[in-house]
């Protein structure tokens, strides 16, 4: 969802900086800014990103035409950044730590955030006549925890783990999976696939992972090039992120 909105960004010629954590654990990692804290450097439908060491190396990156990732899951470094924009696409959905004193502007993606009280606008996320919608008096619905729907999948759709421990993925993004193979293991337990599709997506080998945390994502669709592409949903919420700014004249922007 982030990098959507991150993508969006900056196709409309926002200069973006991305803050994250030192070890972020992405599923969809082909088109996942946050992958640069690994590797150096990402780019995802023509859009390069890269990790920055400190916020003038993160600026310098930014106002150059490249996306900059900045490890600061504390967001210490706002002030630093010479913006006074915050936009929180963590998708928490609970237990939101952030406030709307943290920015002048602070825009909160989903479940979890109150317009005027800590943020100052939300946008829609679920999926539905209203997604991607900007809220400024109320609070985006609730989390449903199902997946929309594919091709008739839902939870089949989302690997979860079913405890805490190291994941070691048995395959590759864009490898075709059939039903009940193993596709990865955690703590010396299989994690097993529901149904036949494309592997859209699975975390970095070694991170680790807490129990019910999704890990994995299986597309019924079969098409790899899916795992090269954007999603439809982070499309439309990024949209509403560009509606919102645009009410406000805003070049750096910091995720």
């Amino acid at each position: 969802m982030a990098s959507g909105i991150i993508f969006r960004l900056f196709k409309k010629r926002y200069s973006v900086i991305a803050l994250e954590r030192p070890e972020p654990c992405c599923v969809r990692r082909y088109v996942c800014f946050a992958e640069a804290v690994y590797t150096g450097e990402i780019e995802i439908e023509g859009v390069k990103g890269r990790s920055a060491a400190d916020p003038d190396e993160a600026l310098m990156l930014a106002e150059s035409g490249i996306v900059s990732i900045l490890v600061d899951p504390e967001v210490r470094l706002l002030e630093n950044l010479k913006t006074d924009i915050l936009i929180d696409g963590r998708m928490l959905k609970k237990d939101i730590d952030v406030s709307k004193d943290m920015a002048g502007l602070v825009i909160g993606l989903g479940p979890g955030f109150y317009p005027g009280d800590n943020c100052h606008l939300a946008i829609e996320t679920n999926r539905g006549p209203n997604l991607g919608r900007v809220l400024s008096t109320e609070a985006p619905r609730e989390d449903t925890a199902i997946p929309a729907p594919v091709n008739g999948f839902t939870t089949e759709r989302v690997l979860r783990s079913p405890v805490d421990g190291v994941i070691s993925p048995k395959y590759e993004i864009g490898d075709l999976i059939r039903e009940n193979d193993v596709v990865a293991e955690i703590g010396g337990m299989a994690i097993r696939s529901e149904m036949d599709g494309v592997l859209r997506g699975i975390c970095r080998d070694g991170l680790k992972v807490e129990k019910g945390q999704k890990i994995g994502d299986i597309d019924p669709r079969g098409d790899k090039e899916l795992c090269y592409k954007i999603s439809d949903k982070a499309r439309a919420v990024a949209d509403g992120v560009v509606r919102a700014l645009e009410q406000y004249k805003v070049s750096k922007v910091i995720y």
